[in-house]
């Protein structure tokens, strides 16, 4: 079955399928999990990136050659971010897309005034990241992430195959169970890109006014939002 011919289904069956493959993939390999999507949802699966590394999306595109690869362009990024969006780009059988907020950062500036960031940032977030989303999604039945259980206690019980509520559709986490080692490893075994800020003390890559390196003995996202109660931007809630 290609991409064109995979079936619409309703809400409530992707709910159905999304319960069922929770079930049935738990203990699935990464590639495994990929494959069932590529399978089940064809053209209307896409991967989202950070762009902290190509893991999720060089896995994607073993399973499904020419994989939409969605990267959310938040006008905040590192230039070593953007960077890596355009190696992946270039080296990989993928289809980088490419979102943008409706507003720039100095139009969204003008209106809410400078630094939106620090004065509040679940706002920034959810104009920046978690609206762009919601619409760049649209046409899909369901999205892949890199969330890891290890990463963070928020993450600790991040399903494999779930459903996302608030914008109706599946959500696979294919590499939910692995370690940071098993990333590493699948790296160095594959030649996948990374974020060279992971070189450089960041272990977890966000817009660079929220991002710090991290100390040692802290998690993988400590450096996010350093300092404030926030841990998520919102696009995992």
């Amino acid at each position: 079955m290609t991409g064109d011919q995979i079936e619409e289904r309703s809400v409530e069956e992707l709910k159905e399928l999304a319960a069922r493959a929770a079930r049935e993939l738990e203990e699935a390999s990464a590639p495994e999990i990929l494959q069932w999507a590529a399978d089940t949802f064809g053209r209307k699966f896409c991967v989202t990136s950070s762009m902290e590394d190509a893991v999720v999306a060089h896995l994607a595109s073993r399973a499904l050659p020419g994989v939409d690869v969605v990267f959310l362009d938040t006008g905040y990024h590192f230039p070593e971010t953007i960077g890596t969006r355009d190696a992946v780009e270039a080296v990989m059988d993928v289809n980088v897309i490419t979102l943008t907020p409706r507003r720039s950062v100095a139009e969204q500036d003008a209106e809410y005034g400078p630094k939106l960031h620090d004065r509040d940032p679940d706002l920034c977030c959810a104009l920046r990241k978690v609206k762009p989303l919601e619409e760049g999604l649209t046409s899909y039945a369901a999205w892949a992430t890199g969330l890891r259980r290890d990463e963070s206690p928020t993450r600790a019980n991040t399903p494999v195959v779930g459903w996302d509520e608030k914008r109706q559709k599946v959500k696979i986490s294919p590499i939910a169970r692995w370690t940071q080692d098993d990333v590493d490893a699948y790296v160095a075994e594959h030649g996948v890109l990374t974020n060279p800020l992971l070189m450089d003390g960041y272990a977890s890559v966000g817009c660079a006014p929220c991002t710090r390196r991290v100390l040692e003995g802290e998690d993988a996202r400590a450096g996010r939002w350093a300092g404030r109660g926030k841990t998520e931007c919102g696009l995992h809630d």
